[in-house]
């Protein structure tokens, strides 16, 4: 819709994930601090790419990470793992305590379509066998809309898997296995979150399942854009590559290719997000070096309210407010209100149900300051459709307050 596309900045730049290639990026991504002061220029970074789809190119290349050839059916077969190996208990840390905890609920996927193939992380939710994940993952960054899924759980054994459904707004997926014994994931408070916090990723880097790494959480609610091929584009020259606006946890902890999907976790061994996307200081035929400490992950509270739309109905819902921003170059009006300037407003849509207007600066949405129009798309889409929430505007240098019910976000 065009409302997706409006409610961007216009002058972001898209970044491209190719499939099955070590997802080579292209562009200048930003990534924007949010907070509830003044805020500093824009971040930039020369790219921005999917955290975790280890591409090998063919199908052959993926499946040799198992040690064993890929299997067709639901049932199972040993193949190598790494358990968490703990050979001195009395000198054990929080990282490792929460290693185990979180582990055994942590798995390596393995898609596959044609002669492309490429592996990634995921998050077991329930004894089910539902399992999350990135939608970049489970398409091969969006270049196959029904990959052939294999799981490996933590005890090293392969199970075939169904995709449940996939959320290209996110970037997160649900895919299911029918395996006994499943250990779900204890699941964390991402707004309990906060900047110097242990961070813990657990997945599957360059295909070794089990690994642990560790930091600490380097910013909370901060607004990236990052290219989803399974997001059509606008923009015809962009090879139908989009893009979206979502708000992650930042982390130092390590993250690299095969990571995405997998867990991020505090010191309790609970899930605080789901690693989704790393920064890279290289050229674009460089951005795959692998990680730099710039990490990010969608936050775990985010996560579970789209995984639990897709386990009931196939697909989640996103919020849309039906306005475009208009693009503010410093030194214009209004250069002392920081927030997203309104272009115009859709008839009949959210924000005109809500009485904005065009010229109205909003500074907040749903608890989110706004600073620019990716945040403000971001914010929208991390909420429901059909979901009621304050937004806050400046009319005439004068703030304003209202409830808005957001409409229906599409990923067309």
């Amino acid at each position: 819709m065009a409302c997706e596309q409006s409610e961007r900045n216009p002058r972001s730049t898209m970044m491209n994930a190719s499939a099955g290639a070590e997802n080579q990026a292209a562009g200048t991504p930003k990534t924007r601090r949010k907070a509830g002061k003044r805020v500093g220029p824009a971040v930039f970074v020369t790219s921005l790419v999917a955290a975790g789809l280890l591409g090998g190119g063919t199908a052959a290349g993926a499946a040799s990470l198992w040690g064993t050839p890929a299997q067709t059916a639901s049932s199972a077969q040993t193949a190598q793992y790494t358990p968490v190996i703990v050979n001195n208990t009395s000198s054990v840390n929080a990282v490792t305590a929460a290693a185990q905890k979180a582990s055994p609920s942590v798995v390596t996927i393995s898609a596959s379509s044609g002669s492309s193939g490429g592996t990634g992380s995921g998050i077991i939710l329930d004894a089910e066998g539902h399992i999350l994940t990135n939608t970049h993952v489970v398409t091969l960054d969006g270049q196959a809309e029904a990959a052939a899924i294999e799981v490996r759980t933590s005890d090293g054994k392969v199970y075939a898997a169904t995709i449940v459904g996939t959320d290209p707004l996110s970037d997160l997926a649900i895919i299911k296995i029918t395996a006994p014994g499943l250990v779900p994931a204890t699941l964390g408070d991402s707004s309990a979150v906060k900047v110097g916090d242990t961070a813990i990723a657990i997945g599957a880097p360059l295909g070794l399942s089990g690994t642990v790494t560790d930091g600490i959480v380097s910013a909370v609610d901060r607004t990236i854009e990052t290219a989803s091929s399974a997001v059509p584009s606008s923009d015809s020259s962009s090879a139908g590559q989009g893009s979206i606006s979502i708000n992650v946890i930042q982390t130092d902890a390590a993250i690299n290719p095969g990571n995405s999907g997998g867990a991020l976790t505090n010191t309790q061994g609970e899930i605080i997000g789901v690693n989704v996307a790393i920064a890279s200081a290289g050229s674009s035929s460089t951005a795959q070096s692998g990680n730099i400490g710039v990490g990010f992950s969608v936050p775990i509270n985010v996560a579970k309210r789209v995984a639990q739309e897709i386990i009931a109905t196939g697909a989640a819902t996103h919020g849309q407010l039906g306005l475009s921003v208009k693009y503010k170059a410093s030194g214009t009006s209004s250069e002392f209100t920081t927030g997203a300037e309104v272009a115009a407003v859709t008839p009949g849509s959210a924000a005109a149900e809500a009485g904005l207007k065009a010229g109205d600066v909003v500074t907040e949405l749903a608890s989110h300051t706004v600073t620019d129009a990716s945040e403000l798309t971001a914010a929208a889409r991390e909420q429901a459709a059909g979901t009621t929430v304050k937004i806050t505007f400046q009319r005439d240098g004068q703030d304003q307050e209202a409830d808005i019910t957001l409409g229906v976000a599409t990923a067309g």
